[in-house]
């Protein structure tokens, strides 16, 4: 029996009913339209257990899109169709965070035709894998390197998307600076080759993180926020010989927003980019002072071990909930998970492998 991962946590303020995280999943059920529906509102209110839910990845812009279905947050009216999610969940006395999304170059003109090519702090394509978009699979495209002058507008477009989470009702919002994408770009001296105010030192290539911070705080305050991080990580291309000094530089930084926690994907079953040791929780939490998340391939026994440890102070789980709806009652059991479901069916835009794996108790009739 847990007792550490199943005990209530202050996340700087927040209070939260057990330490177990449902992980931001993306699920491609939001239709062409990017909206959230009463389908999306049953599939997150079926994991409402959890202590705190994370939103799937949702785009800041038409510019952020890299993925079919995706939901997205950028008009009034994705906003109004997000308070039927929000509603769900708090229903079930859970806080939900929306987490803010920008795909840089791991996108596709073809989503986005009026607006030409994908976006990136470099022209540097990503290599040795291919897209899906609306038109079938192709190749990356070498992206358009941002003008310092386009700038202002992403990080506006952030603010924006934070605004319309505080009209949909989410508790607070979740910056994505991980796994490749645009944020993690430019964090990256892999991805990120600039010469202006954005590139090079360690200070300008977390600049654009800096600003969108800033900024997203104007709307929630620091404690309502929180940042992804995958040091370790490989997905979309990325990993840079200076990984650890650049991480650890950019988790001292957070130190200034007092922020609700730093989610850190410190396993590899994501991919790691095999350019050293892994980077630890227990490394984070030698530097940065706020509450500490992490993620990617935990079970209940070793999300129990790094708490008790004191490396974190909760535990994301993304794949394990969706197929266990229930899984933090299956951990307060000691009731089995279901496996994985097959991967087919994760993106498959419809009830189909995403609202209909039973609880545990019905599923043993």
């Amino acid at each position: 029996m847990s007792s550490k991962l199943l005990s209530e946590l202050n996340l700087n303020g927040l209070p939260l009913k057990n330490r177990v995280v449902m992980a931001s999943l993306t699920r491609s059920r939001a239709g062409v339209e990017r909206k959230a529906n009463p389908l999306m509102a049953e599939y997150y209110q079926q994991r409402a257990s959890a202590g705190l839910i994370l939103s799937e990845a949702t785009v800041i812009s038409r510019q952020g899109i890299g993925w079919q279905q995706s939901p997205g947050m950028y008009s009034a009216e994705q906003a109004q169709a997000w308070k039927q999610v929000v509603d769900a969940v708090h229903e079930q006395g859970t806080p939900i965070f929306l987490q803010l999304w920008h795909c840089g170059r791991a996108s596709h003109s073809e989503f986005h035709p009026e607006l030409g090519l994908p976006v990136a702090p470099s022209a540097i394509a990503i290599t040795g894998d291919s897209i899906h978009t609306p038109n079938g699979k192709q190749a990356y495209e070498i992206p358009r390197a941002l003008e310092t002058e386009d700038i202002p507008q992403i990080v506006a477009d952030y603010r924006q998307a934070a605004e319309y989470a505080k009209q949909a009702g989410f508790d607070g919002v979740e910056v994505h600076a991980a796994n490749g994408y645009l944020i993690d770009q430019f964090l990256q001296s892999k991805t990120n080759h600039r010469q202006d105010n954005y590139g090079g030192s360690l200070e300008n290539r977390y600049r654009f993180l800096q600003e969108i911070l800033e900024a997203v705080t104007t709307v929630y305050p620091g404690n309502r926020v929180g940042v992804k991080l995958s040091p370790n990580g490989n997905f979309n291309d990325v990993g840079s010989p200076d990984y650890r000094e650049t991480f650890l530089y950019v988790a001292q930084q957070l130190n200034a927003y007092h922020l609700a926690y730093l989610q850190v994907v410190d396993g590899l079953d994501f991919g790691f980019h095999d350019l050293g040791e892994p980077m630890t929780l227990a490394e984070f939490r030698a530097v940065f002072r706020g509450p500490l998340m992490g993620n990617c391939g935990y079970d209940q026994e070793t999300a129990e071990a790094a708490i008790a440890r004191g490396d974190a102070d909760c535990i994301s789980f993304g794949r394990p909930f969706i197929s266990n709806p229930d899984l933090v009652e299956r951990f307060t059991q000691g009731w089995p998970p279901t496996p994985a479901d097959d991967m087919s069916g994760w993106y498959a835009f419809d009830a189909q492998g995403y609202t209909d794996f039973p609880p545990y108790q019905e599923s043993q009739n």
